[in-house]
């Protein structure tokens, strides 16, 4: 029995899949810490903030790229600055679909997304694998 648990726990994959919850949960930290710093932005409880990683992730994955697709001469024009607002547009589509979690505006929204991104980067540091070399 100890056998097999041990040969679960030391594969790559299982590792891999470990390292995306821990990202999953500290970006429901992140986005639970941006909201206490932030006035404008309101998320009820930990598991909201959960909710809203969530959402947030597949609207980056599926929506993201469609705006981008569609904004190319605005991003170009402005020097990839457009790339802000769009964030800010996911944030405020996340504000809409889920419940517990308020944006007041605009300029909250950009601002959630740039202290969000710094918290997340912050995060990232702590799940890296480390190199064997």
């Amino acid at each position: 029995m100890n056998l097999n648990l041990k040969l679960f726990f030391d594969s790559k994959l299982d590792i891999t899949t470990m390292n995306s919850i821990i990202k999953f949960f500290l970006t429901g930290l992140a986005v639970l810490l941006t909201a206490y710093l932030l006035p404008g932005v309101h998320v009820e409880n930990y598991g909201q903030a959960l909710l809203v990683a969530l959402v947030l992730s597949i609207a980056n994955v599926i929506v993201k790229p469609i705006l981008i697709l569609f904004t190319i001469p605005l991003t170009v024009l402005s020097l990839g600055l457009f790339l802000l607002v769009i964030n800010a547009i996911i944030i405020l589509m996340v504000d809409y679909f889920v419940p517990g979690f308020s944006v007041d505006g605009f300029w909250w929204a950009l601002a959630f997304s740039l202290i969000l991104s710094v918290f997340n980067s912050m995060f990232s540091d702590l799940t890296k694998e480390s190199k064997k070399e």
